[in-house]
């Protein structure tokens, strides 16, 4: 409170985040998701308990199994895209997975997540015979009507939260640093002696 100079940077730090936050979500293109869904069934006379534990692989290795197989060219992108955009779930308590893709456009989106449930489904046909399960479609991916990027006023709000939270830090840490300064600077001064004052020197007694 001494030194009111230092709250300038509050506002500041504030504007600052809300401006970079603003213009990010201003100029970053919406991102669209769609969600397909497949579920595992045991085949012939298999265990039904089985189809919990090969959901839970199909899982693990979906993105794998749809950039070796055909969901590139039913999506119509590249395998790196595959990867990085196509993030696959599964639930502890059904054998269900759920296979989420992003992309820019919408129909886009749904192309990647229905091409890599196919790819799944196909895959599952070909090893049903040893694995005993099967993947089969249960809802595919219906197209986004709203993206779920965040939207320019969120980010800036977003930017100027996080703008007043750097600021609110480095008033705190800024008075901190004066006070230790202005505590070694004293002890200094204090642990130097004054100046000592002549002494008084008696004179030698004559005979």
């Amino acid at each position: 409170m001494r030194t009111p100079r230092r709250w300038w940077a509050l506002p500041a730090c504030v504007v600052a985040g809300v401006a970079v936050g603003g213009g990010y979500g201003a100029l970053k293109a919406p991102e669209y998701a769609a969600t397909s869904y497949v579920i595992v069934v045991p085949a012939g006379k298999s265990d039904p308990a089985a189809a919990l534990g090969f959901a839970q692989a199909y899982g693990r290795v979906a993105t794998d199994i749809a950039v070796t197989g055909d969901a590139q060219v039913w999506a119509g992108v590249s395998a790196p895209t595959l990867r990085a955009s196509v993030q696959a779930a599964t639930s502890p308590d059904a054998p269900m997975i759920s296979i989420t893709a992003r992309a820019a456009e919408p129909a886009r989106a749904v192309s990647m997540a229905d091409g890599v449930a196919r790819a799944l489904i196909l895959n599952s046909s070909h090893v049903s015979g040893s694995t005993g399960v099967k993947v089969v479609q249960f809802s595919r991916a219906t197209k986004p009507s709203a993206p779920v990027s965040p939207s320019a006023p969120l980010s800036a709000l977003v930017g100027g939260c996080a703008g007043g939270l750097l600021g609110g830090l480095a008033l705190l840490v800024r008075p901190g640093r004066a006070t230790r300064a202005e505590a070694r600077h004293s002890g200094h001064a204090a642990a130097v002696p004054g100046p000592a004052g002549a002494q008084h020197q008696p004179e030698p007694e004559t005979v």
